[in-house]
């Protein structure tokens, strides 16, 4: 039987009330139709098959997505042990990470059924924090792995590498070792550039440096980032979903992820239309607009 995992932001009753419309849609078509114990109760769907743990999406066909980016963080976290694509249906804000917008959830429905689709490979970056050579924690991130302070009285100071040669030393809030995916997202705040996601490489943002030179910097896909964490603890987010605490005199080392992220793509998209859309970039000139206006 094929097999399809939704994860939703069912604390929203639109959502909600999306989840019991693809569940049921889904199973007409004779897909089992699984959900996280938790939001399977808050949508009353009792014919949907209650699943926990991070081997939830085994064996399912995609994990489909309704909620905001945010939403589809938290389900990658079960898409990504299990190697299942991901599609997110937009009910958020940006919504950077999904390919469809709710207005067209039906025609993606048909698509699903008919396996009309591609997929991409999306790179994640895997963090280690290491201490008087001894492996103490262990992360991973879509988006991005960012090392922070606890304490808002103190600066951290950190020490960066690449590939074993020194770089970079300042105080800062953060530092930021992000992915192209990530690149629109905490990066994009701190000042970072952005990436095309199909660019192969890896972003490095220091936040609010205290340094003459503090630019993003953009590594190899091969590279090792070290961060060496000179005084005070830390803390390594990584997507804002998960944590390490880094204690003062830790190396954090930052490499592309051993396994990457699968998104379903339903047609073929411009990045650069998906810019101008999230971002509102003005495409057209001042004096255009205007005159529009002023014919108008």
């Amino acid at each position: 039987m094929r097999s399809v995992l939704i994860v939703a932001h069912t604390a929203r009753q639109r959502i909600a009330a999306l989840a019991a419309h693809a569940r049921e849609r889904l199973a007409d078509a004779g897909f089992e139709v699984r959900m996280l114990t938790e939001e399977a109760d808050d949508c009353g769907l009792c014919f949907t098959r209650p699943v926990s743990g991070p081997d939830a999406a085994e064996g399912c066909e995609l994990v489909l997505v309704l909620g905001g980016d945010g939403t589809f963080l938290r389900a990658a976290e079960y898409a990504r042990p299990a190697g299942v694509p991901m599609l997110g249906v937009n009910l958020g804000h940006v919504g950077f990470l999904a390919e469809v917008d709710p207005q067209a959830f039906d025609a993606t429905v048909e698509k699903i059924v008919a396996q009309d689709y591609t997929v991409d490979e999306r790179v994640t970056v895997d963090a280690d924090v290491w201490r008087d050579g001894e492996l103490i924690g262990r992360a991973w991130a879509l988006n991005e792995v960012s090392l922070e302070r606890t304490n808002r009285e103190r600066m951290l100071e950190v020490a960066v590498s690449v590939d074993e040669r020194p770089l970079l030393r300042f105080g800062c809030d953060g530092v930021l070792c992000a992915t192209p995916t990530g690149s629109t997202a905490y990066a994009f705040s701190a000042g970072g550039p952005i990436m095309w996601p199909t660019v192969d490489a890896m972003l490095v943002v220091p936040n609010a440096a205290h340094a003459l030179f503090a630019r993003p910097v953009i590594v190899a896909p091969s590279s090792v980032v070290e961060i060496e964490l000179v005084s005070h603890e830390g803390v390594l987010s990584c997507d804002g979903r998960r944590s390490v605490d880094v204690p003062a005199g830790a190396t954090v080392q930052v490499r592309r992820g051993h396994q990457s992220i699968r998104i379903v793509r339903m047609h073929t998209w411009s990045f650069a239309d998906r810019l101008v859309s999230k971002f509102q970039l003005p495409v057209r000139s001042l004096r255009e607009a205007t005159g529009e206006l002023e014919e108008g």
